[in-house]
């Protein structure tokens, strides 16, 4: 299958670049930019030299749809509602790791993004690929839409408590955190070395555009979901995501009984690993990978369970799981290309 990727100068796409280059079914055939044409990746990424031959190419539209078999889009929020009505034909198939196509209320995404939304035709369409809880629908999927990172680690570290009803869907309270490189590659003061190293912030309070996100999908899964409260901040560091979420239960609990539901549920999924009873993971250990790790926890003097889920942003939280999600749309091997270790330290 010849894969192409649109927005290969972003941190995503040249994940995907790495993902694809080693991937035993996809073909990597071509790397598109918006910006540049015609110049060897190695002039963007140094690291790609004598790796990877192919230029990055300027965007033509029906050169893709002509060539490819699969489209990935890693472009930045607002360029996939002009690009992913014209990609799907000829069979193509189009996987957006953006924004654009997540939300299906047009008015959410105009509120929370600050964009024109995709048709509703379009939104329609769109499956989103929350890989462990959607299989059957990516299966049959011609348009994914890739969920975003922070809701990536924070909804399977929900799931099976609100699916088992076992707490209160509408008292979710969301602690989450990111690496530096889940803001991308422009530029900002808060991003600027000297003010990112050795700190740490709090950022888009009560403003994030994932919680429509979470908070549609956790609606699905549950009629009693109410608004939820997260909040997002930046550690110095690379790579990782940890969310930690807060909820009262319904009914009585202990940890291991917490502990065997989650193990449970996941326990033929093989890139979310619920980790023994009493550990909870860090960032660096699923770094470069696909894992999702999660921890659980229930404090019995305030009725509260504590979820812990880590995953890395690059991988889990975008490339990795576009990836994961393209081999169930193709029925390849759900893991195919995606089975490396993380790395450590």
């Amino acid at each position: 299958m010849k894969a192409a990727v649109i927005g290969a100068t972003g941190y995503g796409g040249i994940e995907l670049i790495r993902l694809l280059s080693n991937h035993p079914e996809f073909n990597l055939h071509s790397i598109y930019s918006s910006s540049k044409d015609q110049v060897p990746a190695s002039s963007e990424y140094p690291h790609l030299i004598d790796i990877c031959p192919l230029p990055l190419t300027k965007i033509n539209e029906e050169q893709i749809i002509e060539e490819a078999d699969v489209v990935f889009l890693a472009v930045p929020s607002g360029a996939s509602v002009g690009l992913s009505p014209n990609l799907l034909s000829n069979q193509t198939k189009v996987v957006d790791l953006s924004g654009d196509l997540r939300l299906k209320n047009p008015e959410d995404y105009k509120n929370w993004y600050k964009k024109d939304p995709a048709t509703q035709n379009v939104l329609d369409q769109a499956v989103y690929g929350l890989t462990e809880w959607s299989r059957d629908a990516v299966k049959e999927a011609t348009l994914l839409s890739n969920p975003g990172c922070y809701p990536t680690a924070t909804l399977l570290g929900l799931a099976p408590a609100i699916q088992a009803e076992a707490i209160d869907a509408s008292q979710i309270i969301i602690d989450a955190k990111s690496g530096v490189s889940g803001a991308g590659r422009g530029l900002s003061q808060m991003i600027h070395f000297a003010e990112m190293n050795d700190n740490f912030s709090i950022y888009k309070v009560n403003q994030h555009q994932h919680i429509p996100e979470i908070e549609q999908q956790l609606s699905q899964w549950s009629s009693m979901t109410g608004p939820i409260t997260f909040s997002t901040h930046l550690l110095p560091v690379t790579r990782g995501i940890m969310s930690t979420m807060y909820a009262p239960l319904k009914k009585k609990m202990t940890t291991k009984e917490l502990h065997e539901l989650y193990q449970e549920t996941y326990q033929d999924d093989y890139f979310v690993r619920v980790r023994p009873l009493g550990e909870f993971p860090s960032i660096k250990e699923v770094a470069g990978s696909n894992f999702c790790d999660i921890g659980v926890s229930v404090d019995e003097r305030t009725n509260r369970v504590t979820i812990v889920a880590v995953i890395d942003n690059l991988m889990k939280g975008a490339a990795g799981q576009a990836i994961q999600n393209a081999n169930l749309m193709f029925g390849f091997e759900e893991t195919a290309g995606l089975k490396g270790f993380p790395f450590y330290p």
